[in-house]
């Protein structure tokens, strides 16, 4: 018996509903504006840490699923002839990935690839830069923000369980 996630850009929420049989059709309304039709989200699997339950910042964005997979099946066919040794083909990569998902990197990471297709060595800036990189959030959904400009927050997780 599965649980789907559903995402209201209205609340900015991430709903939980539970469904007694497999059902990949169905599209329940927001349980919070009653009238807007939520967004089927690709579920994040569950990693199980000891004397961890919620861990903060794990949280991941909400992903449109068919995004997602056609991002990877473009990924796996171009890492293939990636050369390992120019790290301007990685961030191409990256970048390319980032938006075919609609999510964008933090400004630590932006902040090292730009300085990567500028030649630097990725190991130095990994030396300089891994602190910050690991402290921020990695991914953020939607829309790159402009400088000076407020990005959306992460969305707020309902943990009540619905039905479907």
């Amino acid at each position: 018996m599965p649980i789907y996630e559903f995402f209201c850009e209205q609340c900015n929420t991430v709903y939980n509903f539970f469904s007694r049989t497999v059902n990949t059709e169905k599209i329940p309304f927001c349980p919070t504006c009653k009238t807007v039709p939520l967004k089927r989200q690709m579920s994040v699997f569950a990693k199980i840490t000891p004397g961890r339950e919620d861990p903060a910042g794990e949280d991941m964005p909400p992903l449109d699923e068919n995004r997602m997979e056609r991002a990877m099946s473009m990924l796996a066919g171009e890492m293939d002839g990636i050369d390992e040794e120019d790290p301007r083909q990685a961030v191409r990569l990256m970048r390319k990935l980032s938006d075919m998902t609609g999510l964008h990197l933090g400004e630590g990471m932006e902040e090292a690839l730009r300085r990567m297709e500028r030649g630097e060595d990725p190991e130095q800036i990994e030396q300089e830069m891994g602190a910050l990189l690991e402290s921020e959030e990695p991914f953020l959904p939607g829309q790159k923000a402009a400088k000076g400009t407020k990005r959306r927050t992460q969305p707020r997780v309902d943990e009540t369980l619905y039905d479907l």
